[in-house]
């Protein structure tokens, strides 16, 4: 071997050809190949990977932009040693061999999460190098498979830290059947700081493309759907978590109606109801999330049917000069009441009238106004045609 070859870094080369890595892609697994390299793998009739020797549920490749980069860089410099990349490197490619080894202890994992999450806040830098050494995919398998809440919690942190940096594809692994129950079963069972996390990584499925189908699939999970419309029933601080979960959710349109049969309306309008000042802003994407979900069929009936449904969008309409929530109350009053003479007696029960006149005093915007004006003139030209 030339010098040149002899300084390639480990992880620059490809595990199958060991030449330095052209195209760099992921799998599900966490391990990263060349991709003319893995493309012949599968090509020879194998679907496992290489590695690991796992079964792939998934075999799609993911382009490992972060590494791409670093060895781009690492090019321009000739092709040298940096000391310092060692130095950060190595201790972290041990804590991931320690997390993977079965002789490794519970207290001995929980220890090494710890020191990942204190290296990650105390040095940010070296996120991008636990993304390359295939963290995240490892966390993700561990937390599908452990049952210890305590140690699921450390991993949900950890986790939640590199998911903004990460590729989203590693949550795929989540299509599995054995995993999608693993995690409800955790979602059900866990303490409130888990179903919080899981809301929230829940979020990020929702926010991808590569993750698309999942969140179609997490859409279809009635188990999952309905412990999370129970969750914002609670009014706790884990209730927020789970309407950003909804509300992410309710981006697939084919996942709203399943939702609205699980309850979804009368949750989010327990929330608004019960909701106080500190809430506002969980509060506002509650009605955001009504608003949403109004266009499915029997949406409608069951915000007016709900005892206290439109009572709610009333509330939202004025909240003490604040107009977070403003617009979508009035949009959903606006859907509700155009054809409802009973939304619309409940409305004016509720206050509608006082709430409008005092929003259209306020310093709202325009738009807020001309539908607050747009609301006022349809409740009486409809109470003129019933006279």
């Amino acid at each position: 071997m030339n010098e040149a070859e002899m300084t390639v870094p480990h992880l620059f080369r490809c595990p199958i050809s060991l030449d330095l890595l052209s195209d760099p892609v992921t799998l599900s697994t966490g391990q990263t190949y060349d991709r003319s390299s893995i493309e012949k793998w599968f090509a020879y009739g194998n679907l496992t990977c290489p590695v690991t020797m796992q079964k792939l549920h998934d075999p799609s490749l993911v382009p490992n932009h972060n590494l791409r980069h670093l060895i781009q860089q690492w090019r321009q410099m000739g092709h040298g040693f940096d000391p310092d990349y060692l130095t950060t490197i190595d201790p972290l490619l041990d804590m991931k061999r320690a997390l993977e080894s079965p002789q490794a202890t519970l207290r001995d994992k929980l220890q090494i999460l710890e020191e990942i999450r204190a290296s990650m806040d105390e040095t940010p830098a070296k996120i991008p190098f636990l993304l390359q050494i295939g963290l995240l995919p490892l966390l993700l398998q561990l937390l599908f498979m452990e049952l210890d809440h305590g140690f699921a919690e450390k991993l949900l942190s950890c986790i939640l830290k590199l998911m903004p940096f990460g590729e989203f594809g590693s949550l795929n692994m989540l299509k599995d059947e054995s995993r999608m129950e693993s995690f409800v079963v955790l979602f059900e069972n866990g303490t409130a700081f888990i179903k919080q996390s899981l809301c929230r990584l829940v979020g990020a499925i929702s926010a991808s493309s590569e993750t698309r189908e999942l969140c179609a699939m997490i859409g279809k999970n009635r188990r999952f759907l309905h412990r999370v419309v129970s969750l914002i029933h609670q009014n706790s601080e884990a209730s927020e978590a789970g309407i950003e979960a909804v509300s992410a959710l309710c981006g697939l349109e084919s996942n709203r109606e399943e939702l609205v049969q699980q309850g979804l309306i009368n949750g989010l309008v327990t929330y608004i109801l019960s909701s106080e000042t500190k809430e506002r802003s969980a509060a506002a994407t509650a009605m955001a999330t009504i608003e949403q979900v109004l266009g499915i069929d029997g949406a409608k009936e069951e915000l007016i049917n709900d005892p206290q449904g439109v009572r709610a969008a009333v509330k939202m309409i004025f909240r003490v000069s604040d107009h977070e929530g403003s617009e979508s109350g009035l949009n959903s009053l606006l859907m509700v009441c155009y054809e409802s003479l009973q939304a619309r007696e409940k409305a004016i029960a509720a206050g509608v009238l006082t709430q409008l006149l005092l929003l259209l005093q306020s310093q709202c915007s325009c738009r807020i106004k001309t539908k607050a004006t747009t609301l006022l003139k349809l409740l009486r030209s409809k109470w003129d045609e019933e006279q």
